[in-house]
């Protein structure tokens, strides 16, 4: 009897130490989402040498790789999950921003237009406009730079970087009565916003008397 009830007790200590065990799992969302970006990349590593077909493991690697500004690291990453998935609206967000910051603009236009495609509404479609823009400033497209910036505010009003580079954009299309309406938003949420400040200034000297 007492054998028997050891036995039991053991099993119950067992049973008690799994939940701690998956508790004790890193987590690479979690570690991404509080800005642990390499410990998220080693965990996230670990997953694909497990599984490598791990398409979930695959996007957030890309996306810490993004955030660490590694971005020939986060492009094979998303080129992975495009891979496995060819229209996964996460992987064309990570190939079309990486693809930005390595110069490729053109090639970006393309994979960021696919997330605006695949997914209008997505919880990254501002950034995306906000890439399209910066690769439209680049080719001197500054029209079309106009419409995705614009795109990019609607989404996400209180960006007073983007409003300052939608500024720009008219600035250099030369629209200036809306370049200033544009300036002056950037300054209302940041009124220390050196960018908008500089282009305030120009386009005020431009206006007549």
């Amino acid at each position: 009897m007492k054998a028997r009830i050891l036995v039991i007790s053991i099993l119950f200590s067992l049973f008690a130490l799994i939940p701690v065990v998956a508790q004790d799992k890193p987590d690479a969302v979690y570690l991404f989402k509080v800005g642990k970006y390499e410990d998220a990349v080693t965990v996230c590593l670990q997953e694909i040498q497990e599984t490598p077909q791990n398409i979930e493991s695959h996007v957030v690697l890309g996306w810490s790789y993004l955030k660490l500004k590694k971005y020939q690291e986060a492009l094979d990453a998303g080129r992975k999950v495009l891979k496995f998935s060819r229209y996964d609206q996460r992987g064309s967000q990570i190939v079309g921003e990486a693809l930005v910051f390595l110069g490729q603009v053109e090639e970006a236009l393309k994979y960021l237009g696919e997330y605006v495609t695949i997914s209008p509404t997505g919880e990254r479609i501002g950034r995306v406009y906000w890439l399209m823009g910066e690769c439209y400033i680049l080719l001197r497209e500054y029209q079309n730079a106009d419409i995705a910036f614009s795109t990019a505010v609607y989404h996400e009003q209180n960006r007073a970087d983007w409003w300052a580079r939608l500024g720009y954009a008219r600035e250099m299309a030369g629209d200036n009565d809306w370049s200033l309406k544009a300036y002056d938003k950037a300054l209302a949420l940041d009124g220390n916003l050196t960018d908008a400040q500089r282009g305030k200034e120009r386009v005020g000297k431009k206006q007549p008397g």
